[in-house]
C-alpha cells in the first residue's frame, strides 16, 4: 500500500575529545566507544529518520525517531506511535501515546534474537492509521560485532553541511528525487496581457451632444452591472441637430397620428371614412410610433442615457465631463477581466517549431509566481505564419482565465513548451543555487546531512530545469530551502546531534 525506501547508515561515535589533564588518570582513554546506526524510510505520507543504538541481543537500544509529514516536510505534532522490531518471527514492540517532543519519538527496545529483521512504525492519528517500514535491519550478537559492522560503512562528508530536522521543520523545506520526463525545446519570451474580445466592450455615443457625468458612477476600476446608467449625452442647448427637439417632435407626431387613427376608426364604422383613408391613418400612426419608440429606448427629453452593456468594471474613461461628442464617438470601456489574452512575440528562428507548442508556463513579474497553462485553464490560440515590415517577430497568442494575479495591460514572462519524446533529467528550479556562474544542488546524504554538488544545466521552463551532468535519478535533492542550507554552511558545520533528545 505504501512505497518505502531505505537508507541505513552506521557510524562510530568519537571518543571524548577532551585531552586528559595532568591530574587525570588514563582510564578516560578507555571510554566505551559509542556505535550508532541511522535509518531513513519513506511512505507516501511520512518521512522517518531514526538514529538508533546498535541492536544487540539482550541489550536495550534507544531509537530516536524524527517523523515528518509529507509533502510539506513538517513535524508530526500528535498521534500515538508503535515501533515493532521483527526478527526470525519474533517481535518486540513499544507504544508511545504522544511525541517525546514535537516531531520526535524516543523508543527503548530490547532485541531477543540475532539476525536480519525489519523495523516498522505504526502511526495512529486523527487522519487515520499509517505504516512506515524499514525493510532491513541487523541485530548483532555482541557489541564487538556491531562495532566491526559500523567500520565497514563509510559516509562521505566531502563538501557536506549538517541541517538538522529541527531546523528544517521551522522553514519551508522539502526534498525529492529528480524526474526523468519528456522535456522539449523551451522558448522564453515576454507577453502583454490584454482582455479577450468577448470580455471587453467600448460604449459609444449614439447621438451628438455634451457628456454629462453625475456623481461617482464612472470611475476607473468601479464595478458596474448590466443595464446600469453610466452618464447622459445632452443636446438641449445645441442649435443644430438637437436631440431634445427631435425627441419632442417625435412625441408630438406620435400623439397626432394616434388621435387621427382613433378618429378615423370611429368614422369608418359609419362609412364616413373609406377603408383606404383608414389604412393611411394607421400607416402614419405606426411610422410615428416606430420613430418615437426608437428614440425613447435610448433617449429622453434631456438626451441620451448611456448604459453599461455588460457587468464588469470601468476599465477606461475616454472623455471628461462636459466634452462634446458625436455619434459613434467612444466614451468608456467596460471589461470583465475573466478571460485574458497573452500576446507574445518570438524570433523567426523558432518558426519551424511553433506548430509543436503544446503548453506554457507563465511567471508574473510583480510577485514572481509561476503558473502552468493547465492551471489557468488556458490554451494556445494561434501563432503567426509571417512577419511584416513593421515587426520582424512572430506573434503567438495564448488565452488564460484570470485568477486574480493578472492585470490587463501588464507584462508576464512566458516559457513556451514544445512536444517531444526525448527524456531529460529535471529538478525544480528552486533546487538550483548559482555561485560565480556555476550551478549547484544539495544532494541528501541523510535527512540531516547534505552534499553541495556542482551540476551542468540545460534549458528551463520556469518551473523545472534540465540537468545534463552531475546528478543521477536515484539521488534525492533539496527542492525547497536550499539557500538556507547554504547559509548554514557559511556559518560553519553544526553538531550532527544538535537539538536531539537522547
Amino acid at each position: 500500500m505504501f512505497l518505502a525506501a531505505l537508507l541505513a547508515i552506521a557510524f562510530a561515535g568519537c571518543q571524548n575529545s577532551n585531552k586528559p589533564k595532568a591530574n587525570e588518570t588514563t582510564e578516560s582513554h578507555d571510554a566505551h566507544e559509542e556505535v550508532k546506526f541511522q535509518y531513513t524510510a519513506y511512505s507516501k505520507d511520512f518521512e522517518v529518520f531514526a538514529e538508533a543504538d546498535a541492536f544487540v541481543v539482550g541489550e536495550t537500544a534507544n531509537v530516536l525517531s524524527h517523523f515528518s509529514s509529507l509533502p510539506d516536510f513538517k513535524a508530526l505534532e500528535s498521534g500515538s506511535m508503535t515501533i515493532r522490531l521483527v526478527v526470525n518471527g519474533k517481535e518486540v514492540s513499544q507504544t508511545l501515546d504522544k511525541p517525546t517532543r514535537k516531531g520526535i519519538y524516543s523508543f527503548d527496545i530490547q532485541p531477543e534474537t540475532a539476525g536480519k529483521g525489519s523495523l516498522k512504525f505504526e502511526i495512529q492519528s486523527d487522519n487515520g492509521t499509517f505504516e512506515v517500514v524499514v525493510p532491513e535491519v541487523t541485530i548483532f550478537t555482541s557489541d564487538k560485532e556491531a562495532h566491526e559492522a559500523s567500520e565497514n560503512v563509510v559516509i562521505s562528508k566531502t563538501n557536506t553541511t549538517v541541517f538538522t530536522k529541527e531546523q528544517s521543520w521551522k522553514v519551508d523545506f522539502a526534498t525529492d528525487f529528480p524526474s526523468n520526463e519528456p522535456f522539449g525545446q523551451i522558448i522564453k519570451t515576454t507577453a502583454q496581457i490584454q482582455s479577450s474580445q468577448g470580455d471587453e466592450m467600448i460604449v459609444s455615443a449614439k447621438t451628438n451632444g455634451i457628456v454629462m457625468i453625475s456623481g461617482s458612477a464612472v470611475l476607473e476600476g468601479k464595478d458596474v452591472s448590466k443595464g446600469q446608467t453610466l452618464f447622459s449625452i445632452s443636446g438641449s442647448e445645441m442649435a443644430d441637430n438637437n436631440i431634445s427637439v427631435r425627441y419632442a417632435e417625435a412625441k408630438n407626431n406620435l400623439e397626432k397620428a394616434k388621435a387621427d387613427y382613433e378618429r378615423s376608426t370611429e368614422l369608418a364604422k359609419d362609412k364616413i371614412v373609406s377603408a383606404k383613408d383608414l389604412l393611411g391613418a394607421k400607416n402614419q400612426y405606426d411610422n410615428a410610433k416606430a420613430v418615437f419608440d426608437n428614440l425613447n429606448t435610448n433617449f429622453s427629453a434631456s438626451g441620451q442615457s448611456v448604459k453599461s452593456p455588460i457587468s464588469g468594471f470601468v476599465k477606461q474613461v475616454l472623455v471628461k465631463n462636459g466634452t462634446y461628442v458625436e455619434a459613434g464617438h467612444p466614451i468608456v470601456v467596460v471589461a470583465q477581466n475573466k478571460t485574458l489574452l497573452l500576446n507574445a512575440e518570438v524570433q523567426q528562428k523558432y518558426a519551424s517549431i511553433l506548430g509543436s507548442i503544446a503548453s506554457a508556463n507563465i511567471r508574473t513579474i510583480q510577485d514572481n509566481q509561476t503558473y502552468s497553462l493547465e492551471q489557468l485553464n488556458g490554451k494556445v490560440l494561434s501563432f503567426g505564419k509571417a512577419t511584416n515590415s513593421d515587426n520582424f517577430l512572430i506573434p503567438v497568442a495564448l488565452q488564460i482565465d484570470n485568477i486574480g494575479s493578472f492585470t490587463a495591460g501588464g507584462f508576464v514572462e512566458v516559457y513556451l513548451k514544445t512536444v517531444t519524446n526525448t527524456l531529460a533529467l529535471t529538478v525544480p528550479t528552486t533546487s538550483l543555487l548559482e555561485d560565480q556562474g556555476a550551478f549547484f544542488v544539495y544532494v541528501q546524504v541523510t535527512p540531516e546531512l547534505f552534499e553541495k554538488r556542482e551540476v551542468r544545466i540545460g534549458t528551463t521552463d520556469g518551473v523545472r530545469t534540465e540537468i545534463r551532468a552531475g546528478l543521477n535519478g536515484g539521488e534525492r535533492v533539496v527542492t525547497k530551502g536550499a539557500i538556507l542550507i547554504k547559509l548554514a554552511q557559511a556559518t560553519g558545520t553544526l553538531d550532527a546531534h544538535s537539538g536531539h533528545v537522547h
